[in-house]
């Protein structure tokens, strides 16, 4: 019996676990695949007492394309779409009682900016691009808004909701999606300099100014994905939501799309 392909790769150095999506054929989307293992591997990095940050990486040009819309489309006879699985990721995240520090070196969308969202810390490349695209596709951003509205200013939360339009880095600094936003070739040295200043946190420490910092708190914040994820399924078991995702896939304009005058 041969093992699963792997789609998360840890490595351990110095007290820091790096969890790297490997998943670059479909641009590291969010399959149960790579979920399941992104949580086992969190699990362990937390269960290691000589761990003491965790930094969430990835293979290839892209950080995240958001949903797998492959196995979303397949899946849609059975009822159920893999983005519901996305909110044990993300509680998983936003609880983990080690530092998290999200290295993005590339393009992210939809539920990849819900895994930047939920760590504490986020260093990403001028140069990568961000966006919001779950309307252009019929559903909507239901399961990530948990992590996202909490760290974005509002206007700027209803312009990218409601446009999809694709942000750099630089504004994704400027309205708190990420921490920091540096030139590519200085981002390895940014995320490092990170490390070495969380490892001198004492563990305990850090655990309880990351409690302080949780808002809302684990429980609610529990109810809440529960809840946003029954929203996002909807949306994806919707006739916009099915239109949205065959449109994307067949790389044309969804029918809800004016057509364009000549």
């Amino acid at each position: 019996m041969t093992s699963p392909d792997v789609l998360v790769r840890v490595a351990t150095a110095r007290g820091v676990t790096t969890l790297t999506l490997d998943s670059p054929h479909n641009r590291n989307a969010l399959s149960t695949g790579l979920m399941t293992q992104l949580l086992s591997g969190l699990a362990g990095a937390v269960a290691d007492e000589a761990v003491r940050v965790i930094v969430l990486d990835h293979t290839g040009p892209v950080f995240c394309s958001g949903a797998d819309l492959k196995e979303t489309a397949a899946a849609y006879a059975s009822g159920t779409v893999p983005a519901g699985m996305l909110g044990d990721v993300l509680a998983a995240l936003w609880e983990c009682p080690k530092p998290v520090l999200a290295r993005v070196g590339g393009p992210a969308r939809a539920g990849g900016l819900g895994l930047i969202a939920a760590a504490d810390l986020a260093v990403c490349a001028d140069e990568a691009t961000f966006a919001f695209t779950e309307v252009r596709i019929g559903v909507i951003p239901a399961v990530i808004s948990a992590t996202v509205l909490p760290r974005l200013h509002s206007r700027a939360a209803a312009e990218l909701y409601l446009t999809g339009d694709t942000f750099d880095g630089r504004r994704a600094a400027e309205i708190g999606l990420v921490t920091a936003s540096v030139p590519a070739d200085g981002l390895d040295d940014a995320v490092r300099g990170y490390c070495d200043s969380l490892v001198r946190g004492a563990p305990g420490a850090l655990a309880g100014a990351k409690e302080l910092l949780r808002r809302p708190g684990t429980a609610e914040l529990r109810a809440e994905l529960a809840r946003l994820s029954a929203v996002s399924t909807g949306y994806f078991l919707s006739d916009e939501g099915r239109e949205g995702v065959m449109a994307f896939r067949e790389r044309r304009p969804a029918r809800w799309v004016p057509a364009l005058d000549d």
